[in-house]
């Protein structure tokens, strides 16, 4: 297993055509507008995993990123996708779809239980322990160590494998056509987010 790290852009051609591809990424904060992209976390489900680095003062221009995350052939897993969707959509420009969110799945199947963060996932799907220790970490420092670039990679490394376990469980209770209706909206509900409506419910009566 390989972590390989690219300045500002990948390589042409780095994944084969038309493979689904994970994706996160890390940011100084949480306000997207406010917080900018540091990193975006990739993985085709193989054995390797690839991190994108952008400097202060970036033009995130990424001709190769921007394409591979743009491709609608490809789907784009992601764990909690609203705010990766967000993000890559203000800083690189590009509606990251098609979608598919294993939290949002989890959340349709899991519902014996309210924990479902990546690390509690993966334990139970996986049987496989993840460290989030450098979850809040400095992500726009000049070096990231060694320790903040396995942490990145894990948010991609098992999410292929995940998808297969929870679309086993959504097909067998019967919500895989309700979370396909859930990840086609998530690009909008992150668009939403940055218009203005990150809090509400504009379905809601009140």
């Amino acid at each position: 297993m390989t972590v390989y790290f690219h300045e500002e852009d990948i390589p042409a051609g780095l994944f084969a055509p038309g493979a689904d591809i994970a994706v996160d990424t890390e940011t100084m904060g949480l306000i997207t507008p406010r917080d900018r992209l540091c990193v975006v976390q990739l993985s085709d489900g193989g054995s390797d995993e690839h991190l994108v680095r952008f400097a202060p003062g970036s033009d995130y221009a990424a001709p190769n990123l921007r394409a591979l995350l743009a491709d609608p052939a490809r789907v784009k897993l992601y764990h909690f996708a609203r705010f990766d969707l967000a993000a890559i959509s203000h800083y690189l420009k590009v509606t990251a779809a098609p979608v598919y969110c294993t939290k949002i799945a989890s959340r349709l199947v899991r519902t014996y239980t309210d924990r479902h963060g990546l690390k509690e996932l993966v334990r139970e799907l996986l049987g496989q322990d993840i460290s989030k220790q450098q979850q809040s970490s400095d992500w726009g420092g000049p070096v990231l160590s060694d320790a903040q670039k396995d942490y990145a990679a894990s948010d991609v490394r098992f999410l292929h494998a995940m998808r297969e376990e929870l679309n086993t469980r959504l097909v067998r209770e019967g919500r895989m056509a309700l979370a396909q209706s859930c990840f086609d909206f998530l690009p909008a509900r992150a668009e939403l987010d940055l218009a203005g409506w990150p809090e509400v419910d504009i379905f809601a009566h009140v």
